[in-house]
């Protein structure tokens, strides 16, 4: 009697089933990527999108902004392009591998990177350290490129930081929260990062130290009373920086051009007043990509690193702009629902440290742009020049996916 999965041809031969083998068959290379236990699976795709983005508009601005200046020296009018490439493709590498890391191991490879960054902080202050504008904050590399240590601070602040309350957490030891003692513990981790990095100096990047910091203490459950102390703190060293003349000439010079913009056009205030000259001369549409005329005269010094806003405000215009600022706030707002939605403090703080991190530096870097804040050395996220900003911002990125992952593969 025949069964029912087969059936006789007519040389009496059984055939399967149609569907029979079905299962057995090899599934495709994207099913095999998307599979319930794929990394894949798992990662906050909006984020990657939209951080592709940015990169991509910054890798046109940054050609764009160094293409003039490269032809009239007789140069590749494509060297920043290509290098900017190699750092993105570098950077997503990163990214990649850091998002596939568990944040447990995240949380005990945090002093190695803690230590390191320390380390190479020191050195780029002796003889090893380049000097550049005025600071010694990089390390001179064979074909033009540079590694800048006080990027990768940013990251080493976060994860010690992390690791310092979550571990406290951890052992049962604060029940009703954190106490003073891990908070000192904190401030003495962050001192040394912050302090050589003033001393580099790099006052911006010191700015979204403390920024930092104090958004994930605020955050990791301290009573009131102890944040409004430490704030009081905080105000004092501020004025006594001021009243002692701690900050360096060029630094105050930079705030005195802010406060009274028209007081020195020619010298302090120049910047500023041409890079509000060049966004408001895009108009709603811009002048076009490769088409900007302050930008061909490069009248804006630096206008592929800290100025790169004022490219994308005479080339692409009001619209390019708010396309920039509307991803940017999207990656903010991944990186905040990541924070919420993290199943232990540890990724809590992570998530809410990088994006208070971009938040900040994004305003502080726009800001200067149009004349609402004063002019700091910081670029902005994803799309100016830069390797080490480049790497620190992918390696964040990689963070968030890290966080976003461990939740995932657990609902």
């Amino acid at each position: 009697m025949l069964g029912r999965s087969t059936s006789y041809s007519p040389r009496g031969l059984t055939t399967p089933r149609p569907g029979a083998f079905a299962a057995r068959r090899p599934r495709s290379l994207l099913a095999r990527a998307f599979a319930r236990n794929s990394p894949l699976r798992h990662m906050d795709w909006i984020l990657v999108v939209v951080v592709l983005g940015l990169t991509a508009i910054g890798t046109l601005l940054v050609w764009s902004a160094t293409q003039p200046g490269l032809l009239a020296a007789g140069q590749d009018p494509r060297t920043y392009l290509k290098k900017q490439l190699l750092n993105v493709v570098i950077g997503l590498v990163l990214m990649i591998g850091v998002s596939l890391v568990d944040t447990r191991q995240l949380r005990t490879w945090a002093p190695f990177f803690y230590g390191g960054t320390v380390l190479a902080l020191v050195a780029v202050l002796t003889p090893l350290g380049s000097v550049v504008n005025g600071a010694r904050a990089w390390f001179s590399l064979p074909g033009g490129f540079q590694i800048e240590p006080n990027e990768f601070a940013k990251i080493a602040l976060i994860l010690v930081i992390a690791m310092t309350f979550s571990s406290r957490i951890q052992t049962g030891a604060a029940s009703g929260g954190p106490r003073v003692r891990t908070l000192f513990i904190t401030l003495a981790c962050a001192a040394p990062l912050i302090g050589l990095v003033v001393i580099e100096p790099a006052l911006g990047v010191a700015l979204v130290l403390v920024v930092v910091t104090a958004t994930m203490i605020v955050l990791s459950g301290l009573r009131l009373r102890v944040i409004a102390a430490l704030t009081a703190v905080v105000a004092v060293a501020i004025a006594a920086a001021g009243g002692l003349n701690l900050l360096k000439d060029y630094q105050l010079t930079r705030f005195s051009s802010f406060l009274h913009p028209s007081q020195d056009l020619a010298g302090a205030g120049y910047n500023a007043a041409q890079a509000k000259i060049a966004v408001g001369s895009g108009g709603m549409f811009g002048q076009g990509l490769f088409h900007g005329q302050l930008v061909a005269g490069n009248f804006v010094p630096s206008q592929q690193t800290d100025f790169i806003f004022t490219v994308a405000g005479e080339e692409l215009g009001f619209v390019g702009t708010i396309v920039i600022v509307f991803l940017l706030g999207v990656v903010i707002l991944r990186a905040l629902r990541i924070a919420t939605r993290a199943d232990d403090l540890f990724g809590l703080l992570v998530a809410s440290g990088v994006a208070m991190w971009f938040a900040f530096q994004s305003f502080v870097n726009i800001g200067m742009t149009i004349g609402i804040m004063p002019i700091t050395g910081l670029p902005l996220p994803f799309v100016s020049y830069g390797g080490s900003a480049i790497f620190a911002d992918m390696i964040a990125i990689g963070l968030l996916q890290s966080v976003h992952r461990r939740r995932t593969v657990f609902e």
